[in-house]
């Protein structure tokens, strides 16, 4: 008999779990109070809604390629998946999950672009190390994630946290804003129009992507 494959959120959760049980409680609560303060802003109410036109891009892959959103649309639907970086255990999981479910989403005629505030080099890390079909954009200074919504700045004493476990976003970026994009996946319909979007304050939380994959029609 076939083993189920587990959610991605099950997948999420074990890793949350597995942190708890490693990281000291008062470390850990450092991640708390950015995710609880960063829902208090009431981001998640602004995030670019279902029904509203999607800004244009262009953006470059891990190999310096310019892609452009007009050009992905004129060949099917497009999900555009937001992430914070590849030091990101979540935002990995997350990709490797649409990476085992990218058959899936080109069977109904859709294509699929992940974008980052990193560097086009550390995209190219990931796609190598974790066998990614689809490109991964560069995203400097969250500069489109702010026009769907999702972009912030990393406080303070987060960001103390993240340089004491060698998560360095600026030399990771490029620059020196500490500014990320919540986690977030859109799917835009071929007329530029959203029709599936979900972003969450609390990164440990990711919508599934069967939900997503329901918005397309199979061809």
């Amino acid at each position: 008999m076939a083993l189920l494959r587990s959610s991605l959120q099950d997948q999420l959760d074990e890793i949350t779990a597995n942190t708890r049980k490693l990281v000291q409680a008062e470390r850990l609560a450092v991640g708390e109070r950015a995710v609880e303060e960063l829902f208090a802003t009431g981001i998640e109410e602004r995030i670019l809604p279902v029904g509203s036109m999607a800004p244009e891009f262009e953006l470059r892959d891990s190999s310096g390629r310019l892609v452009r959103s007009c050009d992905l649309l004129a060949v099917g639907p497009l999900v555009v998946k937001f992430f914070r970086g590849r030091w990101c255990s979540y935002c990995v999981t997350e990709l490797e999950a649409w990476r085992d479910l990218y058959g899936q989403l080109r069977e109904r005629g859709a294509l699929l672009v992940a974008i980052s505030p990193e560097t086009q080099r550390q995209s190219d890390f990931a796609v190598q190390q974790h066998g990614l079909p689809f490109p991964l954009l560069y995203d400097p200074g969250v500069k489109l994630a702010e026009q769907f919504g999702l972009a912030y700045t990393v406080p303070e004493y987060h960001q103390r946290y993240l340089r004491s476990i060698l998560v360095n976003l600026p030399f990771l970026n490029g620059e020196a804003s500490w500014r990320l994009p919540l986690p977030a996946t859109y799917v835009i319909g071929q007329d530029g129009r959203v029709v599936f979007a979900e972003a969450y304050a609390d990164f440990r939380v990711r919508p599934e992507p069967q939900e997503a994959l329901s918005t397309l029609k199979t061809q």
